[in-house]
């Protein structure tokens, strides 16, 4: 089968054309072993593009730990290149775990994908017990109040006076496992420049530090303004780049827009 090695603002993928076999059963001891940086590909997650009957294709999603996710907001962004150079449209439609979602070309190498609306109640997220997901009444060394939003997978989101000196690999991988959250969770770390622009830190479940996060990036942005901290549309620099986010007013919907590279093609062996 042939993959394909890209990265959306330096998250990085090995995507994995399994459409000619309708499906690609994969454990996840193989999933890690095709993530591991030293002795496979080397990735942050490892996606599979299916057969749709409803879509252009289905995207399937595993992190470098071998765990089954929902979503990837920037491995959206690269199956749909894909998707679009191959059949020279503008527009794909990819079904996922989470949902459809529907990408569109931005520009060369930039696509925006419709993330859809964002999950806010509870028990959506979700929280092992009722509270206002605007601000949690949860505390850790010192941060406190984080927004939480579910955009396919579930996300909380700290404010930070100094990113650069937030403890992000000590304190992610604490919140991720916290009790509260019963499946575990992505932890942002944002840092509100402007009321136009977020420096944005995740810890992603399953993964650890990312260079960046699509959902990561949505979730920011809805958890920001409801706390009154910027607008709808806010650019989000992360350590891999940058992206735009807008979480239009009118439909509730949630618009990412970024670039995407290539890096190599290749053939993996027969199993």
């Amino acid at each position: 089968m042939r993959y394909f090695k890209m990265n959306g603002c330096g998250n990085d993928f090995v995507i994995i054309d399994a459409r000619s076999r309708g499906a690609l059963p994969l454990s996840q001891n193989q999933a890690r072993a095709i993530a591991d940086r030293e002795t496979g590909l080397g990735c942050d997650q490892v996606i599979a593009i299916e057969r749709s009957i409803r879509g252009d294709a289905f995207m399937r999603i595993w992190n470098s730990s071998g765990g089954e996710v929902d979503a990837c907001g920037n491995a959206t962004r690269c199956v749909a290149w894909l998707l679009m150079e191959e059949g020279g449209a503008a527009s794909r439609r990819i079904e996922t775990p989470a949902g459809m979602l529907y990408a569109e070309r931005a520009g060369e190498r930039v696509i925006t994908v419709d993330m859809g609306s964002p999950l806010l109640r509870w028990e959506e997220i979700p929280i092992g017990r009722a509270m206002d997901t605007t601000r949690l009444d949860f505390e850790i060394e010192g941060l406190q109040g984080p927004g939480a939003v579910n955009m396919g997978n579930p996300h909380a989101v700290f404010f930070v006076d100094d990113i650069e000196a937030t403890p992000v690999t000590v304190l992610g991988p604490k919140v991720e496992h916290d009790p509260l959250f019963p499946e575990r969770v992505n932890v942002g770390f944002a840092q509100v420049l402007s009321p136009e622009k977020i420096r944005l830190r995740v810890w992603e479940r399953g993964t650890g530090l990312t260079k960046a996060c699509g959902t990561g990036a949505c979730a920011a942005v809805v958890a920001a303004h409801r706390q009154g901290r910027t607008g709808r549309n806010v650019e989000i620099v992360a350590d891999g780049g940058s992206l735009q986010i807008e979480w239009r007013a009118g439909d509730d919907r949630v618009l990412m827009t970024g670039p995407i590279e290539l890096e190599a093609t290749g053939e993996l062996p027969a199993a």
